[in-house]
């Protein structure tokens, strides 16, 4: 998948480096559910999502902390129903790897828009969305997508460091956990449940070459509504603060 990456991830990139010098903060969720329910707060979810979904790019980052992590409230929000025009995106695009077109692109386009409705915050989905609007020459969609994109990041990475277990990145989906480590240019090797909300992934670079460090993820907010899918433990032991053996799903 990612190598359809290559258009803007260096861009992504250079936002993420951005966002990795702040401090970083698990989401509160109270503060969220309070803000996002308020028709009198700025944070108000039906006007902020009306405001993303018109591609407004005046939306700030904190406009995007709140919407990114407020879907987990919304009555659209679920995280683990497959979505069909992700396998069809994913196929027009091998099509415009073989042979891209500008009927390739508008294919493109339109699952990918497709997509949107389902998992608008997906950060390989709005990176598809600015490749193909690219190459047709759409800028003014193009730039809308590539600040969804910026700016989804900065909301996703702002939730923690990722490099201690107290400290994960929380994502509302498992892909995206996956997407975040495409635009740093890794690839997952390995997972490891370590508790019953949070994911280790160890990594390779682009050479596939196995890294020392790994990330953790919390997927808290995707089981929220699925608590028969919550991993359940079965043995946890650690060795200077390694886990070793881990635990199981049902």
């Amino acid at each position: 998948m990612y190598k359809y990456f290559a258009s803007v991830v260096l861009a992504a990139m250079l936002s993420l480096s951005a966002v990795v010098t702040q401090a970083q903060t698990a989401p509160d969720n109270k503060d969220i559910f309070e803000q996002t329910l308020n028709s009198e707060s700025p944070y108000y979810y039906p006007t902020l999502m009306m405001r993303y979904l018109a591609g407004d790019t005046t939306l700030s980052e904190k406009d995007y902390y709140y919407l990114y992590y407020g879907y987990a409230y919304s009555d659209q929000y679920s995280p683990l129903a497959p979505i069909p025009s992700e396998d069809q995106t994913l196929m027009a695009l091998e099509a415009a790897n073989a042979s891209p077109t500008e009927a390739n692109m508008r294919e493109i386009i339109k699952y990918a828009t497709e997509t949107l409705k389902h998992d608008p915050f997906s950060p390989s989905n709005l990176n598809f969305l600015v490749y193909a609007y690219g190459a047709i020459g759409d800028t003014v969609n193009e730039r809308i997508n590539y600040d969804r994109l910026n700016k989804v990041l900065a909301a996703i990475t702002s939730s923690g460091t990722g490099m201690r277990e107290d400290s994960p990145i929380h994502v509302i989906r498992f892909s995206h956990a996956t997407d975040i480590l495409g635009t740093l240019g890794l690839t997952v090797t390995k997972r490891l449940v370590v508790s019953r909300t949070t994911e280790y992934i160890t990594v390779a670079n682009e050479k596939g070459r196995q890294l020392g460090k790994g990330y953790y993820f919390d997927y808290s907010r995707v089981f929220w509504g699925n608590q028969d899918n919550i991993p359940q433990p079965e043995h946890h032991w650690k060795i200077n603060d390694y886990p070793v053996g881990g635990y199981k799903k049902k």
